[in-house]
């Protein structure tokens, strides 16, 4: 039991958000009634969409935090790409190319909410569903996502910067 104290890795705040944007972004609705693709493709748009409703949220508190949250995606997306087998010399540049595509989707949702709702849809038709959106599917998805927005809200920024969210499930 000494030896756990001892030895046990505490989980930064940065790194507890992260697990929780994950966790939400692998809701099974997404995928199976939503139409979301199931790939790896369609996972990291939802994990980019989650990373960018947290961002928001922290907007104006802890800019550490948010930087912190920030290489915390990068280096999950560096450990992922080397578990699919990308080699060492290939990482660098497929990172540089995702961090285009995650900075160009955040300016477009901002942009986008900036606009108002029906924006919002168009934006995330485009970039979570590039190949078509089953019908309603980006309309379901925009709500969710300022539904989330608003519960984020109401939650206290002092819990999120202990490492401490609640993002809700989706709804069929």
């Amino acid at each position: 039991m000494i030896f756990q104290r001892l030895f046990r890795k505490e989980t930064s705040p940065a790194r507890r958000l992260y697990a929780a944007i994950v966790a939400a972004a692998r809701h099974p609705l997404f995928y199976a009634r939503w139409g979301v693709a199931d790939t790896v493709d369609g996972r990291f748009d939802l994990v980019v969409l989650h990373l960018y409703l947290v961002l928001e949220r922290l907007k104006g508190g802890n800019e550490v935090l948010r930087q912190s949250l920030v290489d915390e995606f990068f280096a999950d997306m560096d450990r992922s790409l080397r578990e699919m087998g990308v080699g060492d010399l290939s990482v660098g540049k497929k990172v540089r190319k995702m961090a285009e595509s995650v900075y160009g989707r955040i300016g477009a949702y901002e942009s986008a909410q900036a606009q108002g709702h029906e924006a919002f849809v168009a934006a995330l038709a485009r970039n979570v569903f590039p190949d078509g959106a089953p019908a309603g599917a980006a309309e379901k998805l925009a709500a969710y996502a300022e539904g989330v927005q608003r519960e984020l809200q109401g939650q206290a920024v002092a819990s999120l910067f202990k490492g401490t969210v609640s993002i809700p499930e989706p709804e069929a």
